[in-house]
């Protein structure tokens, strides 16, 4: 049975295709420049050939003559530099889901799309498989030197707040207690990987410990620029919230996690811990009488 017509909405839906597809070749190309495993190179320069090719394929039907989306292959681009390869291909992943999607509901009524199909979805294979890469072998790492700053700090910093009331003083002493914490979590990764036989147990303390002080850091830069403890307090949660997300969202592109769930669960126990923390600094205050 031949295929219908292409409808002017279909013309413009494949137009769409046709131009992400010569982007993903220019971006592709891009990337491979900046990956240093040989094998990985090639196969993104392979991957980009073949967005080329589904490119042309897609012309001899558009009669259109594209060019590549400057702006979205410079800011894939930077996502990539900045988060790192796993993180830059999982997104352009995305990408050729939905492409595959796109294909896949047109088929029907476009002849030469299922060679499209095939590839597109050999993509996905391969880019998920070729993934290596340091930051996230050593991520277990990161995330427990995070956790740990986020409820151990956010708890501290509310109880301070309440029982001190002094911008200096909360800052000084919640320094002093994260950095003790993050010397004492990285001494603990350390011989705990190096108790289970791990392959780099220095390393794995440098993620834990640098996770630890940089998450320190943030919590505690609201009580140095506010003056008022209980609008620093406000935005030191702010900023852990924001911690959170970011974190998270990496964590779920990176890994195929749900990032809803593991969002909500860290910024509940976080925030919980802060307000269990924040009442015993009331308590303290109130029937101790301890005051600065």
């Amino acid at each position: 049975m031949k295929p219908a017509p292409v409808s002017q909405e279909m013309m413009n839906r494949l137009i769409s295709d046709q131009q992400d597809e010569i982007t993903a070749y220019h971006l592709y190309h891009k990337i491979a420049d900046i990956v240093k495993d040989k094998e990985n190179q090639r196969i993104i320069r392979a991957v980009a050939e073949d967005e080329l090719k589904h490119y042309e394929q897609l012309k001899g039907i558009t009669h259109q003559e594209l060019k590549p989306e400057r702006l979205k292959i410079w800011i894939f681009y930077q996502i990539t530099r900045f988060f790192g390869l796993t993180f830059g291909i999982k997104l352009l992943e995305k990408s050729e889901s939905q492409a595959i999607y796109s294909y896949n509901e047109q088929q029907e009524q476009v002849e030469g799309l299922e060679e499209i199909i095939k590839d597109e979805e050999r993509h996905e294979r391969e880019l998920i498989n070729m993934i290596s890469e340091e930051r996230l072998d050593y991520m277990g790492s990161v995330v427990l030197g995070l956790n740990d700053a986020l409820v151990e700090l956010t708890g501290a910093l509310a109880g301070f707040t309440f029982a001190f009331q002094n911008t200096r003083i909360i800052a000084l002493t919640g320094l002093i207690t994260g950095i003790s914490a993050s010397l004492s979590m990285a001494a603990s990764e350390y011989l705990s990987t190096k108790q289970e036989g791990g392959k780099d147990a220095a390393k794995s303390a440098l993620y834990t410990g640098s996770a630890y002080v940089a998450t320190v850091f943030f919590l505690i830069l609201p009580y140095l620029l506010v003056a008022n403890p209980f609008i620093s307090l406000m935005i030191s949660l702010g900023v852990a919230v924001g911690i959170i997300f970011v974190f998270n969202y990496y964590i779920s592109v990176a890994r195929d996690l749900d990032f809803k769930k593991r969002f909500l669960e860290m910024a509940t126990i976080s925030l919980g811990v802060a307000g269990i923390s924040f009442l015993i600094g009331v308590l303290i205050k109130e029937f101790i009488g301890f005051d600065i």
